[in-house]
């Protein structure tokens, strides 16, 4: 999702001469957007300026229910999108779950793939010092991606129907401990080659729960599965989203094989809307209504919110 943010956290805008009133004032440790100085017309999705408050990237996960799209999300992000009671009761996914996250790079030449790869939330530090030990490099973000948790229960097909029509890329995740296709699995991918998104990361999540015979027979139905649509082709990952096993290689794999799609920062913009929430409390007067929030992924264009004037 792609917003301009340009209002200070606590609503005070300040009339002095030092204050930039159509400047971003919070989160001191990202870059600032300043309409001063900010030129819609030449940003492009990977502008530093950008990446570092907002989602230029939208990545479903989709797949079976219980076979770890929620997880891999929290893996990533530390984002847990499962919140709402019955979700937590039942420990599934029900509504559409939302996480951003930022993928960095050490920009030390000689440190080892994949551990040169991390992640973090939303309003973590653009460059911070190397994990390793006697590497001099820094991680520096490259991407920043939102995440669209899909829910996996055959009865919520119309809720993951929502969530795809604002993907840019999914991963599909396929439980190591199951046989492959599982129902889901099946029409998950279909609804995406239906909304013609072509890149796909296939997970084989769960993988510390198998044999490695039983991991690589696995392996075959899931290459066997996908041939002849719109993931054939696509890498597979063994992970455990549990353990963040290999989640280094996800972060690599987003980075490199995920291409940005293009964004018309200039035009007019056009949102889709996915979500909804009544602001009402129950019971409310006619003229007491307030209306709504309405939640989604702009498109094109670029919302400037809280100024002046």
């Amino acid at each position: 999702m792609v917003t301009e943010s340009m209002a200070r956290d606590d609503g005070d805008f300040g009339d002095g001469q030092d204050e930039k009133p159509y400047a971003t004032k919070g989160q001191p440790q990202l870059m600032k957007q300043d309409l001063a100085v900010l030129k819609t017309e030449e940003l492009k999705p990977l502008s530093p300026e950008i990446i570092s408050r907002q989602a230029t990237i939208n990545i479903g996960t989709i797949g079976h229910v219980a076979h770890g799209k929620s997880t891999v999300v929290k893996a990533v992000s530390g984002v847990q999108t499962v919140r709402f009671k019955n979700e937590l009761v039942r420990n599934i996914t029900i509504k559409l779950g939302y996480a951003n996250a930022k993928i960095y790079r050490c920009d030390n030449p000689t440190c080892p793939r994949p551990a040169c790869y991390t992640s973090g939330g939303s309003g973590k530090e653009d460059s911070f010092p190397c994990y390793r030990a006697n590497c001099s490099g820094r991680f520096k973000v490259q991407r920043h991606v939102s995440f669209v948790d899909c829910p996996g229960h055959d009865i919520l097909m119309a809720t993951m129907l929502n969530g795809a029509a604002v993907m840019d890329a999914a991963l599909l995740l396929i439980a190591g401990n199951e046989s492959c296709p599982q129902p889901q699995t099946s029409e998950h991918l279909a609804a995406i080659e239906i909304m013609k998104l072509k890149h796909i990361i296939v997970l084989q999540n769960k993988i510390d729960l198998v044999k490695e015979s039983q991991a690589m027979e696995q392996h075959e139905q899931i290459l066997k599965f996908v041939q002849g649509t719109v993931a054939e082709g696509s890498p597979i990952i063994p992970i455990s989203a549990q353990l963040k096993y290999n989640i280094e290689v996800l972060c690599e794999y987003i980075t490199t094989k995920i291409p940005i799609p293009t964004r018309d920062f200039a035009s007019l913009p056009k949102l889709i809307v996915i979500r909804s929430f009544d602001v009402n409390k129950p019971g409310s007067e006619v003229d007491d209504l307030k209306g709504g929030v309405a939640g989604g992924s702009i498109l094109k264009g670029v919302l400037k919110v809280c100024l002046k004037g």
